[in-house]
């Protein structure tokens, strides 16, 4: 068996995954806009050796919505706030590629990145949701795989941009009165269909060399998109076969762009929910599921295929046939949603129960989680987990007091960080620039010929 450590996320989406987690009596109600929470939750995070914290987002809210959605912090706010709250822990958040423009990205995750001391990571989405557009003033959210194009172009252009300077491109020289080196500066120079930029950022290179990229989506464009620019993919936790699949795609698609293997990390999102025994699990179980009505999970259920109404069809009956809906949001999701709904033959207020109250192989014992754990990591279906507790505050103790201790005394887990940056914390090396990559042959070559 090895011995690699087992690194950890954890969600940071106010009261937790579930969407009446504000309704459990461990949270404040107003733990998505609760800042003094999030510090809480992010520094117990960073003592238990958890190796970054996370923040999801959205752009787009109806009546439907998830309720801690209708009212929660902008990422990159809290991130740089976070990012002086904490010492260690990694910084992760979400920003579209659909909706922001490269230059600017890039000087946001540039900067937490130097505020932060390298613990600075982007998850780049493509944004699902349809009425996105109407809060962007456009006419029409993009198509799937336009989506996709969009987004590697802009993260082509983001990626540059961090390059602009070489990493020792600002001498500071007080006698001579020069502050930067010309010659180590680079303009990127892109014209592309959707985006152009010319740069230089005015911000040098990072503590990291490049902020961590993360990307989620288990669809074919999401995995070719992901061999090519991500560190890190956040992937759907169905099952373990499910996930060791996208993990050698991933890693597949990642040699086929020139990348190593090793140098993309799989991070399924899981949901532990801990019990001294099955039977008390099972109890924290059914006491988080029964926070939300059939009614809810069926509003909840309808966000993932751009808020469809569910409410029309009758519950105890086989889950209805969608055809095409739900194909332009979060595709892999409603795939699977649809497969396995198919396959074992489900009731929609089944489908709908499930969705809001997921069930995974990661509820019962500690012993039984851990096991888990260890068997997907070695089993190929995970380099690491992110942690989306149903209800944080109860969840992450739980965890911590339970699990980690396990993990630990198996080699697993240790309280204290890998390195100083994030990517010291994932096992993913300093990120060169380009134009460095591109003189060491030259260099190489001259050295011989010398």
């Amino acid at each position: 068996m090895s011995s690699q450590r087992i690194p950890f996320g954890i969600m940071l989406q106010g009261p937790g995954g579930h969407m009446n987690a504000w309704k459990h009596h461990s949270v404040p109600a107003d733990a998505s806009t609760n800042f003094g929470y999030y510090v809480g939750i992010a520094r117990q995070a960073e003592a238990a050796g958890i190796a970054f914290a996370f923040v999801a987002d959205g752009l787009y809210i109806n009546e439907q919505s998830i309720p801690h959605f209708l009212n929660r912090f902008e990422p990159i706010v809290l991130l740089s706030a976070l990012a002086v709250a904490t010492k260690s822990i990694g910084l992760v958040g979400t920003l579209s590629t659909s909706y922001s423009d490269p230059f600017t990205v890039a000087r946001q995750f540039g900067s937490i990145d130097t505020v932060s001391g390298g613990r600075a990571g982007w998850n780049a989405v493509t944004s699902p949701l349809e009425g996105s557009a109407k809060n962007y003033g456009r006419d029409k959210h993009p198509e799937h795989a336009l989506r996709y194009q969009i987004a590697a172009e802009h993260i082509e252009i983001v990626k540059g941009l961090w390059d602009s300077w070489d990493d020792d491109a600002f001498v500071r020289d007080r006698q001579v009165g020069r502050y930067a080196d010309f010659s180590r500066m680079h303009r990127l120079n892109f014209k592309g269909r959707f985006h152009s930029a010319e740069g230089p950022l005015n911000l040098g290179r990072s503590p990291q060399g490049q902020p961590v990229l993360f990307q989620a989506g288990g669809s074919d464009d999401g995995i070719s998109l992901g061999g090519q620019h991500a560190d890190a993919v956040f992937a759907n936790a169905a099952a373990f076969e499910e996930n060791r699949e996208l993990s050698r795609r991933l890693k597949e698609s990642a040699v086929a762009h020139g990348r190593s293997a090793d140098h993309i990390k799989i991070f399924p999102g899981i949901a532990p929910i801990v019990g001294s025994t099955e039977e008390e699990a099972e109890r924290k179980y059914r006491e988080i599921r029964d926070l939300v009505s059939v009614h809810e999970a069926l509003l909840y259920l309808g966000r993932f295929f751009d808020h469809h109404d569910f409410t029309a069809y009758p519950v105890d009956e086989p889950f209805p046939e969608l055809g095409d809906i739900g194909k332009n949001n979060f595709r892999s999701t409603t795939d699977r949603i649809k497969r396995v709904a198919r396959e074992k033959k489900l009731t929609l207020r089944e489908v709908a129960l499930d969705a809001a109250t997921s069930r995974s192989e990661f509820i019962g014992t500690p012993e039984k989680i851990a096991d888990q754990l260890i068997r997907w990591v070695d089993g190929g279906a995970a380099d690491g987990f992110v942690l989306g507790f149903q209800v944080i505050p109860s969840g992450l103790d739980d965890f911590e007091a339970h699990v980690l201790p396990i993990l630990e005394k198996r080699g697993r887990h240790a309280r204290s960080q890998v390195g100083t940056t994030l990517r010291d914390h994932l096992g993913l090396p300093f990120k060169q620039s380009r134009y460095a990559q591109a003189a060491a042959p030259a260099a190489s070559a001259a050295e011989e010929a010398a």
